[in-house]
């Protein structure tokens, strides 16, 4: 039985790392696995779905009296999926202040919004979902000019910005008439951000606050853009002091998010996939300090996970304060709209030092 259940977990490390590595090299090949609409002008009004949640209760199956995982606390998960043919994809994941209330975006280039239902700070599932495609200016969908890889989000109020791979834009969003009416506007950027490689663009992106030294700007993170010293590109867009600066990168892994805590530090999300060291994700906690125009930061790895527990393709992260002061990470996968994946909504509590 023992033998019987490592071959078939090699087999789904193998699988994934397949599946992962083409939707990243060719982008959305595989989402024909999934039907969707032929016609991008249809869906341009707002729809509501239904999206079901299976809970998961246990993050590393085998082990469910452990819930501490590096600095985290295992709060609960959930397993979502939905009839909805735009469903998957997720790319990007915010709440507002309270936790509850969220924003999301997916590789086709639709906004999801809906609201966390929580049982004793455990989520048990979705409410209240609906969708919409992104608009340009004019109120066309951006996926129809070709603008569909949403790969990053950060809000600010009601000025949201998203980070398009591919194309290697950032559009800015105004919430003020709601998400699913917003209309975008490409920003300037800077020219190594546009040369940034094919499907390799901003994967993090964290709107600094006004307390924070890096105040009203925009913390930009490629996934695989690399220097002559192979770290990994990032990006200061206006703020104090604009520039560039640099993320130490660790073999395999790529970027996959970011957020920042609280107090200003920065959290980093990666994963890896590979056929040889498996498929694995991490977040490094970088400090606040560090973040500053032509410096290579570092910071401790705070989380690890791979295969041996609940994960998928982990993209998207997000921070915030629980009623009673904790902090709360939030992570959710993006499954590619591949039938062998999954899209997982995944949180824990971070223990401070």
């Amino acid at each position: 039985m023992h033998l019987r259940r490592t071959l078939v977990k090699r087999i789904r490390v193998i699988v994934l790392a397949i599946v992962s590595a083409i939707a990243c090299a060719g982008g959305l090949a595989l989402v024909a696995a999934r039907p969707v609409a032929a016609d991008p002008v249809s869906r341009i009004a707002p729809a509501a779905i239904e999206v079901r949640a299976r809970p998961i209760d246990v993050f590393k199956p085998g082990e469910p009296s452990q819930f501490r995982f590096g600095s985290l606390v295992f709060r609960g998960g959930l397993a979502l999926t939905s009839s909805a043919p735009d469903f998957g994809g997720l790319s990007a994941f915010r709440f507002d202040a309270s936790g509850q209330r969220f924003v999301a975006l997916s590789d086709h280039g639709n906004w999801f919004t809906g609201r966390v239902v929580y049982a004793d700070k455990r989520p048990v599932g979705l409410a209240d979902v609906k969708t919409g495609p992104m608009l340009d200016q004019d109120g066309a969908p951006l996926a129809a000019k070709g603008w569909f890889d949403a790969e990053a989000l950060a809000i600010d109020g009601e000025e949201a910005h998203v980070a398009f791979e591919r194309v290697n834009r950032i559009v800015r969003f105004d919430f003020s008439n709601g998400v699913l009416a917003a209309r975008g506007t490409p920003i300037d950027v800077p020219p190594a951000l546009r040369r940034l490689p094919f499907n390799k663009g901003i994967e993090g992106l964290v709107h600094a606050p006004k307390d924070h030294p890096l105040a009203g700007a925009l913390i930009a993170i490629s996934e695989r853009g690399l220097d002559k010293a192979g770290n990994i590109l990032a990006f200061l867009i206006g703020g104090p002091r604009p520039g560039m600066f640099t993320l130490r990168r660790a073999p395999h892994y790529d970027v996959s998010d970011a957020a920042l805590l609280p107090g200003g530090d920065l959290l980093v999300l990666e994963r890896k996939f590979s056929l040889f060291s498996g498929v694995g994700i991490r977040i490094r906690r970088i400090p606040q300090a560090l973040i500053r125009p032509d410096a290579v930061v570092d910071g401790p790895v705070i989380f690890e996970a791979d295969l041996g527990h609940e994960i998928d393709n982990m993209e998207a992260l997000e921070v915030h304060r629980g009623a009673d002061g904790e902090i709360v990470l939030t992570m959710v996968s993006d499954d590619n709209f591949s039938p062998i994946q999954r899209t997982l909504l995944l949180q824990f509590t971070l223990l401070e030092p």
